[in-house]
């Protein structure tokens, strides 16, 4: 049975979730806001995207307090960061009917198997997205490079939800693709985000650029990447070891670069250790694997972050 979608409720009014909610709402697609800090202000001033692929500002935002006012939809978006998923008990239950399905953006391993628990298997899909936001002021995001989306089912049914979503998602200008593996694309997403967030924070919160001007600190930026491709090959993933070049490369011209959990470190909000380093660490440890770079990697993001 083919899927589709009209209406679609936005959980995370980050960076992510301003951003790929607003591209949709400009589309034309019915997204509403779940909004709890920032109610006020994105009410009054609505929500601005200065851009790289095109400024858009949205005036009026369907946003909303709590999940009941919002109410059953055919597409729950979860783009708030996996430190929050303790709420997603609470907050998935009023917006699902029937058929709904839920997509989860949000970085790191287990996401998805958190979203099962509450929801289902068959109704989880997972999206990884290759961008570079920063949330400036609430509803305002800039968006400085990137943008594209792979979009996966957690448990394929045949219906071709990753395939509409992609097309959807197209149609509102973001650019993306349908993966037939998602947990490929989840390690795929991990060879970044494993050194760059987490250099980032255990160096005391430097950008990207920081990193890459020292000749050490990319040669372990590497080591750590080939950890990762190793970890999930040791999974049955076929991971090249291009993406190690291709992930150096393109992270040079982002300039000097706040990864999210950066970020995160010095606004003093809690960092996603747990989907980032501590998940993949322990899958590659059931597997037989030994990943010695990233357990040093993980201690010292520990350390800067209890002393912090």
């Amino acid at each position: 049975m083919s899927w589709d979608f009209n209406s679609v409720a936005l959980v995370g009014a980050g960076a992510v979730g301003l951003y790929y909610g607003g591209r949709l709402a400009q589309a034309g697609e019915d997204v509403r806001f779940l909004l709890r800090a920032d109610f006020a202000q994105v009410a009054r001033d609505g929500l601005r995207v200065d851009s790289v692929h095109g400024d858009f500002a949205l005036p009026q935002v369907r946003g909303f307090r709590t999940a009941e006012k919002i109410g059953p939809v055919d597409l729950v978006i979860v783009a708030w960061k996996a430190t929050a998923n303790p709420h997603l008990a609470s907050v998935l239950p009023p917006l699902l009917h029937a058929h709904s399905q839920v997509l989860t953006l949000q970085n790191g391993l287990g996401n998805c198997e958190a979203l099962a628990a509450i929801v289902g298997p068959q109704r989880v899909m997972g999206g990884l997205c290759f961008v570079c936001l920063n949330r400036v002021a609430p509803g305002y995001v800039r968006h400085t490079a990137g943008g594209r989306v792979s979009l996966g089912e957690w448990r394929a049914d045949g219906g071709g939800r990753a395939l509409e979503l992609t097309r959807r998602f197209k149609a509102a200008g973001i650019p993306g693709e349908a993966v037939a593996n998602l947990e490929e694309a989840q390690w795929q997403k991990l060879v970044w985000n494993v050194p760059f967030n987490g250099l980032a924070v255990a160096e005391g919160g430097v950008t990207t650029d920081v990193l890459l001007a020292s000749r050490e600190t990319e040669a372990e930026i590497r080591a750590l990447m080939a950890e990762v491709i190793a970890a999930a090959r040791a999974l049955g993933l076929a991971l090249s070891d291009d993406l190690i070049d291709f992930n150096v490369e393109r992270t040079r011209p982002m300039g000097p670069y706040r990864p999210s959990s950066m970020i995160d470190f010095l606004a003093g909000r809690e960092v996603e250790v747990g989907p980032i380093w501590e998940e993949p660490l322990r899958r590659a440890q059931q597997a037989g694997l030994a990943m010695p770079r990233l357990e040093h990697l993980l201690t010292r993001i520990r350390d800067r972050l209890q002393t912090s």
